[in-house]
């Protein structure tokens, strides 16, 4: 018998959690360990046991969800459902996805216990979706805190639902175009990492393809924010926008994207689809793409995230004689993704977070 997913619930509202446990509990697959009010009480209730996955409230006293997540993720890292009034806290819910949040879930303020019973079979799949990350440790550690959404099928999919499978040719064969194309993958975790990367990046970077697992309207608020930060120009992709040196195209959340070539140029398009390893955007699918239409002009790189997207299409890249990296254990918030990948043999290069714009640089 498949052991339950538990579920802990961090909610100030009494019947947020009451309903939130009637409906976690009557699926025979997950079950409430514990309901806490704020984040002491849950720390308290971490202590005594590790849940399987957090839902966590964006507003609680004494302490906001966000800075409680923060702190759920640098000392005992667990996935966390980020629990939010639909379109009232989009600014709060963006800050919580950069600190670690895997998932979303919505309430209403208007009739709340209906409007979840209303969305329970969402609800349940999300959760679902959660349990099925990885994060760094199951380590019960004691945590200090004084002074659109992925779905879970029945089915794992993988990249060939969007693009035939890569079949390799000679590595390293010569391609017309000479442009290198960098392609960074990274999940939970990734969106404070990536801002530490871009930063360094100078303004007239390598043309560079990014998908970072977040959701529907968050990806624009994103790279909006790093374009503000970085010298180098960074922007949420539209479909047939051209890769181009000095820029950082970032993948919409819900969509998929795939390089695609014509010509001596290239260009990404978006894609609808169904989920590619749980996600989408998925990396393996930027990756497999990359290797089909790059091949020794790519740089793979796989960073922070929980679960296994991107290792088998990092492994495709390298096979097409591009360039690859992971990003290593030392710097990761969560070494799940790299870590597959090293597992598979599909990295050349394993570094630290600081020498990944380096190493980018040195082969570009």
């Amino acid at each position: 018998m498949t052991k339950a997913i538990r579920v802990l619930v961090v909610d100030d509202s009494a019947s947020v959690r009451e309903t939130l446990k009637e409906i976690i509990d009557a699926d025979p697959e997950m079950a409430v360990m514990g309901v806490a009010a704020d984040p002491f009480v849950a720390v308290r209730r971490i202590a005594e046991e590790v849940p399987d996955v957090i839902i966590l409230d964006l507003e609680l006293p004494r302490m906001d969800g966000v800075t409680f997540l923060r702190k759920i993720m640098d000392q005992c890292p667990v996935p966390v459902v980020m629990c939010a009034f639909q379109a009232e806290e989009q600014l709060e819910l963006a800050e919580a996805m950069a600190a670690g949040a895997v998932e979303v879930i919505y309430k209403s303020r208007l009739n709340t216990r209906q409007f979840l019973l209303d969305t329970r079979d969402h609800i349940r799949a999300v959760i679902r979706a959660a349990a099925g990350t990885e994060h760094k440790s199951r380590t019960v550690r004691a945590v200090k805190i004084g002074g659109k959404n992925r779905l879970l099928g029945a089915k794992k999919l993988s990249a060939d639902v969007m693009l035939p499978p890569f079949v390799p040719t000679k590595p390293g064969k010569p391609a017309i175009i000479t442009d290198k194309v960098v392609c960074i993958g990274a999940s939970t975790g990734g969106t404070e990492s990536l801002r530490v990367l871009l930063e360094m990046f100078p303004i007239d970077a390598p043309a560079t393809v990014i998908v970072q697992h977040m959701p529907e309207k968050f990806t624009e608020t994103f790279a909006n924010r790093l374009n503000g930060l970085c010298a180098v120009a960074v922007k949420e992709a539209r479909d047939g926008d051209a890769v181009l040196r000095g820029q950082v195209l970032i993948a919409p959340g819900n969509r998929h994207l795939l390089l695609r070539r014509s010509g001596n140029r290239y260009y990404v398009e978006l894609r609808d689809g169904p989920l590619v390893t749980r996600h989408r955007p998925s990396v393996d699918v930027l990756f497999r793409s990359a290797a089909r239409y790059v091949g020794a002009n790519g740089v793979g790189v796989l960073m922070t995230g929980m679960g296994d997207d991107g290792a088998r299409g990092l492994l495709e890249m390298f096979q097409a004689g591009a360039h690859t990296i992971a990003e290593d254990e030392s710097t990761c918030v969560v070494f799940g993704m790299p870590r597959e990948a090293i597992k598979l043999g599909a990295a050349r290069k394993v570094v630290p977070l600081t020498q990944i714009k380096d190493e980018i640089l040195r082969v570009c």
